[in-house]
C-alpha cells in the first residue's frame, strides 16, 4: 500500500525572522538571497549574496560553496528559498536555514 500523504522530513529548518537576524551575526553564517537580480537591487539584507534560484546555473554556483558553513536563505515569501534549501541539502549541505515568510515579514533594516 502506498502512503501518498506521507511527506519526507525536511533536511533544512524554517526559522523566524528573529532567529534569522540572530544567526546573521555568527561569523560562519552565509546569507543568500535567491530572488532575481531586480528584486535584489530593490532592497536586500546587509551582507547578502544574490544567487537567483531561477538562473540556469544556480546549482553550479551553489556546488562551489564550502559545505561546513551555516547558510541562511531568503526570498520574498519563503517559497523559493525553501526550494533552494531543499536543493542544497540534497547536494550535501548540512546547516541550511530558510527564513519562513521571507523578506516581506522582515522588520529590520534592509540596504
Amino acid at each position: 500500500m502506498f502512503d501518498f500523504f506521507k511527506s519526507t522530513p525536511k533536511a533544512y529548518e524554517d526559522i523566524s525572522v528573529g532567529e534569522f537576524h540572530d544567526l546573521m551575526l555568527q561569523k560562519d553564517a552565509v546569507i543568500i538571497d535567491v530572488r532575481t537580480a531586480g528584486e535584489f537591487a530593490g532592497g536586500k539584507l546587509r551582507g547578502a549574496r544574490n544567487i537567483d534560484i531561477m538562473s540556469r546555473n544556480f546549482t553550479q554556483q551553489i556546488e562551489n560553496l564550502p559545505k561546513e558553513k551555516t547558510y541562511l536563505l531568503y526570498c520574498r515569501s519563503g517559497n523559493r528559498s525553501g526550494q533552494a534549501c531543499q536543493i542544497m541539502t540534497e547536494m550535501g549541505f548540512k546547516n541550511v536555514k530558510n527564513m519562513a515568510r521571507g523578506i516581506m515579514s522582515w522588520p529590520f533594516e534592509t540596504v
